[in-house]
């Protein structure tokens, strides 16, 4: 039989001699059609002039740009050069995304590769039999006229005679709607849009994902809007670079001339509204809301446990969702078809990390969270009532999961879970108040907090702190401690603008409702002197530190554990103020204190004698402080063991103790190693492991090594940015480091960039007069000075003396070195008088105050003596 036999064959009774009814397949419906003359022959018609339909409106204006791959997997299967037979391509993915107009495009840059292509709607078995019906008129224009049924069954005919078509049946949402038509047909080229992504089998599929940011900025500007790059990017990264939300934002742009900013905002404030408005020309029900209304109406006839997951996945993180998170739900079989629903629509996305079974993470498109989580009047999936529910939903997954018994010590599952504790606080906000969540977020604080995490744990802190002020008012003990540990938190963040307040009013409160020698009390007295401290008002911190010793040495005795503290706080600040000589002692008593009541291998016992080696090494005797390391480490390794993170901090601290002896090779050593173990026990992240880095950094800067000081500075600054909060004083102190590393290469412009920026942000965030402040705008004097701006250094180095010795002192070490300095300052611009003037009185100063043995002294004692080769 040839082939235009076995064309005829399948053409059934429509030749030219047949006329009344008609029966084209085993299910096929009788019809009866009466043409003026004899019916068409689908053998005999040939193809249409032009090959290719027009697809809807919405779909061929839309812009098509980062889909070159998938444009080219779609020629390569569907071309004439992929062989004969029938061949089916389905494209797949979420509502939205572009499958659609992929299609279109795909057919448009190929239509010279089809002698036919067809588009039909394909959302039913109706709008396919009206989509068969359609090219039947367009092969033949007396099909027109006919009912849609005999239509259709004549263009299937013609599909079976012809070869070289390409039939794009778009939104499919059933298979078996498009099973009888592919059954019926041993020849050509199907392309499918769904957003099933499961139930294809034996047929390919292509996921068509969200679109790269740089195509995502080309869909954005599209309609014309004008829009710069960080907008652009920001609007795009909100958009979640879902191609329909993208256009639909751009065409909104440009006909109301609204920057992407004001877009932003509008998301924020009325998501609802902002989604779900067009601008003019644009279909209602082709915005982001109308689409998935649609696919959340086909899910709750289908499965309604699937939309009520779907509303509390919403408030978790976008990625890596952990299946188990949904075993607390009652009914597991409802709940894995749940997931096999929103699965198969594409509203998630099931993923597995290394070494987890299949499926066992969930992923949810951050638009599609955003608008589930968003309340619409009028939509029954987005009542307020029914967000609210998922809301309480998701707190309740995220509470069981956490085992009875030390929840707070299961480090695993908190590393697991804290991404979507912190996704489901960032969008609580409307929530509040919070109840249901209180016992969770507190938790999670507890958590961070013993994680070293302060800055992460502040937003926590301050819900706790309004739950306790709203259930037992803002005096009541409980909330009153809650202010001291967000006060704790802020001052641990470098937040000390904020911290020094909240210590404040605890410390008043505390003492008008407890009384001023209530344990507590006392406590907030030390905590509050102790921020004074970091803040660099060590007059303050001393007074009150010394009120707090008297006091407590009166009320509690001198061996109580309130005492010891405030004794060993005000040895601390005695220390910061250069006040070795007033510091040791107090140390020494607070050894000699815990040795007799606890004994020597007492946890406290042993921080008492690293505090006392930590004051000999800042008072310049750094061979005292190696040989009371030395013992104390081994001690620590015995009694809390080698990986214990006050052991390593010893570790860390002896290395510095060597680098300031001057002994880089041991220095250097001890920091690798201790780096090293801190990552691996810690954590790379964690703030004990960035110093150990960033003190690494500096021991090769100090050895000459810029080619490893570099890079590793650089990589610290990089991490505590990502890590630690914006302002925090890390920061400041890897970028300063990184000045250095700059300055000891002879990258001296580089440096002075650095260290002005240093200058400003401790400036703006501890102060002009914070000893760190001070410190900044010593170095990048010291920096103009080495590239020969004497005249704007000296200056500087004058105002840094000044205002160090009306902060610290005349007889702090950072005075004496200012001294010296600028007599450096002077010898170098030639001024030798003022220099040796400048030089003698630090040493003078050096000498009494620290002694001959102290490195400074023999420094300065050095420049005094050589002045002749000047």
């Amino acid at each position: 039989m040839t082939e235009a036999d076995r064309a005829a064959a399948r053409a059934v009774t429509l030749g030219a001699d047949n006329y009344g009814i008609i029966s084209t397949g085993d299910d096929a419906t009788n019809v009866l059609v009466v043409f003026d003359g004899p019916p068409p022959s689908p053998v005999d018609t040939g193809f249409p002039s032009p090959p290719v339909s027009l697809s809807p409106a919405h779909v061929a204006g839309a812009p098509v740009v980062g889909r070159e791959t998938e444009i080219a997997e779609l020629h390569a299967a569907l071309s004439e050069a992929a062989g004969p037979g029938l061949i089916v391509r389905a494209l797949t993915g979420l509502g939205g995304v572009g499958k659609s107009t992929l299609a279109n495009h795909y057919a448009e840059v190929h239509r010279g590769g089809h002698a036919l292509i067809h588009w039909l709607s394909a959302e039913n078995p109706d709008e396919i039999e009206a989509g068969l019906a359609g090219l039947a008129a367009r092969l033949d224009s007396r099909w027109a006229e006919t009912a849609p049924p005999s239509a259709a069954a004549w263009a299937t005919a013609w599909l079976g005679a012809h070869r070289g078509w390409l039939l794009i049946l778009d939104n499919v949402n059933d298979r078996s709607d498009i099973t009888p038509l592919l059954a019926r047909l041993a020849e050509g080229r199907f392309l499918i849009t769904t957003r099933l992504a499961t139930g294809w089998r034996g047929i390919q599929t292509l996921a068509v994902g969200t679109l790269a940011p740089e195509a995502a900025a080309k869909v954005l500007r599209g309609a014309g809007a004008e829009l710069d790059d960080a907008a652009a990017a920001d609007l795009c990264r909100a958009l979640g670079h879902l191609p329909l939300a993208l256009d639909q934002a751009g065409a909104y742009l440009e006909e109301t001339r609204t920057e992407a900013r004001e877009y932003l905002r509008l998301l924020a404030d009325d998501r609802a509204s902002t989604l779900r408005d067009a601008a003019t020309g644009t279909a209602r029900d082709r915005t982001v809301s109308a689409v998935w209304s649609v696919t959340l109406d086909r899910l709750a006839e289908q499965e309604p446990v699937a939309v009520e997951l779907l509303r509390a996945l919403a408030w978790f993180a976008p990625t890596g969702i952990p299946r188990r998170l949904l075993d607390p739900m009652p009914d597991q079989a409802a709940a894995n078809r749940a997931v096999g629903r929103l699965n198969a629509y594409s509203m998630i996305t099931l993923k597995n990390d290394d070494g987890d079974p299949v499926g066992a993470r969930i992923s949810v498109h951050r638009l599609v969270q955003a608008v589930t989580r968003t309340p619409e009047a009028g939509n029954p999936h987005r009542s307020a009532d029914a967000v609210r529910e998922g809301w309480t939903n998701a707190v309740a997954l995220l509470s069981a999961a956490f085992p009875a018994e030390n929840a707070l010590a299961d480090t695993a599952t908190w590393r697991l879970l804290l991404p979507h504790i912190d996704a489901l606080f960032a969008e609580s906000a409307a929530e509040d108040p919070l109840p249901l969540a209180d016992a969770l977020f507190m938790n999670t604080a507890i958590h961070l907090i013993q994680q070293s995490q302060q800055h992460r744990a502040v937003p926590y802190l301050v819900h706790a702190l309004r739950a306790r002020e709203r259930d037992f008012g803002p005096r009541h003990p409980l909330a009153l401690t809650m202010r001291v540990a967000l006060a704790s938190a802020y001052e641990e963040s470098g937040d000390l603008a904020r911290a020094i307040p909240l210590f404040e009013t605890a410390f008043a409160d505390r003492r008008d409702v407890l009384g001023p020698d209530h344990p507590e009390t006392h406590t907030s007295r030390v905590r509050l002197a102790s921020a004074y401290e970091a803040a660099g008002r060590l007059d303050l911190a001393i007074e009150q530190l010394g009120q707090a010793l008297d006091d407590s040495e009166r009320v509690f005795g001198r061996n109580h554990p309130c005492t010891l503290m405030a004794r060993n706080n005000l040895a601390h600040a005695f220390d910061s103020a250069g006040r070795p000589d007033l510091a040791i002692p107090l140390y020494t008593e607070v050894l000699a204190d815990h040795e007799g009541v606890r004994g020597r291998d007492h946890p406290n016992t042993l921080t008492a004698r690293h505090n006392l080696a930590y004051a000999r090494g800042a008072a310049g005797r750094p061979d005292q402080a190696i040989s009371l390391y030395t013992e104390l480490i081994e001690d620590m390794k015995r009694v809390l063991g080698p990986d214990h993170p006050q052991t390593l901090s010893t570790g860390n601290n002896l290395a510095s103790a060597y680098r300031s002896l001057g002994d880089l090779e041991r220095a250097t050593e001890l920091y690798e190693r201790t780096a090293d173990d801190r990552a691996r026990v810690l954590g790379p992240d964690h703030p004990d492991t960035l110093t150990s880095r960033s003190d690494l950094a500096l021991i090769y800067q100090v050895a000459g090594d810029g080619e490893r000081a570099i890079p590793l500075a650089e990589a610290v600054l990089a991490d505590r940015r990502r890590v630690l909060s914006t302002d925090h004083p890390d920061i400041l102190t890897s970028l300063n480091i990184l000045a250095g590393c700059y300055d000891a290469v002879g990258a001296t412009d580089r440096a002075i960039a650095l260290y002005e920026e240093v200058v400003r942000d401790r400036t703006r965030v501890l102060g002009s007069n914070h000893p760190d402040t001070l410190m900044a705008r010593n170095n990048l004097a010291c920096a103009l000075a080495e590239a020969g701006d004497l005249a704007t250094a000296i200056p500087v180095l004058h105002t840094v003396l000044r205002d160090r010795i009306h902060v610290l002192g005349r007889d702090h070490p950072h005075s004496i070195t200012s001294r010296g300095t600028l007599g450096g300052a002077y010898r170098r611009a030639g001024d030798f008088d003022s220099a040796l003037t400048y030089y003698r009185e630090a040493l003078a100063d050096a000498q009494r105050v620290l002694g001959e043995g102290h490195g400074l002294t023999a420094q300065l004692q050095n420049r005094v003596n050589t002045r002749q080769d000047w």
